[in-house]
């Protein structure tokens, strides 16, 4: 699926780990992706990180293009499978997400605002999807934003090993209600 924007067009492919690592690593260990958590990761970590999430039964990784050209990540994942195993109430229906623009040096007004926007019609554009959520670090203010502009609500702080988080959901309707989009 495609989404065309004021910022240009927007498609997903599949990350390929070792094709893509390096360029990942530069994404996932710049000074702006510090909530990734992938600060010190070499190449190869990352490469091992995306082959072990693409040997995955419920978890994919995406490089989303815009106008063909690779602009930012996004993963999506089974939540009562990955990330929040017995942290939540899993719901049929449900698809944990995680997004990342990658580093600019030239910063487009409403990129990552039409990224989150194309990633959630990305999930929602298969009709199994009924809610996406989210674990944000609680810190993370731009996100939480960001999240809230395409409908998300926080329904609870949660502890992870790695962060407290914001466990937060967006169901179909919310998404169409917050962005303008017709059902």
């Amino acid at each position: 699926m495609s989404t065309t924007t004021t910022v240009g067009t927007f498609t997903f492919r599949p990350l390929d780990p070792l094709t893509d690592g390096e360029l990942v690593h530069g994404w996932v260990t710049h000074p702006k992706a510090a909530f990734w958590l992938m600060q010190n990761h070499t190449v190869a970590d990352v490469e091992r990180e995306y082959m072990a999430i693409a040997a995955h039964e419920h978890h994919d990784a995406f490089i989303g293009l815009r106008d063909g050209e690779p602009a930012f990540l996004m993963e999506r994942y089974d939540p009562s499978k990955v990330e929040l195993v017995g942290l939540y109430e899993a719901q049929p229906g449900d698809v944990g997400m995680h997004f990342l623009v990658a580093p600019t040096d030239t910063p487009v007004h409403g990129f990552t605002r039409a990224v989150i926007t194309a990633v959630m019609a990305e999930l929602f554009a298969d009709p199994a999807t009924e809610r996406v959520v989210v674990e944000p670090d609680v810190r993370n203010k731009a996100v939480h934003a960001l999240n809230a502009a395409v409908g998300f609500e926080i329904a609870e702080k949660v502890a992870k090993p790695e962060k407290d988080a914001y466990l937060s959901f967006c169901t179909r309707e919310q998404f169409h209600a917050a962005v303008g989009a017709a059902r």
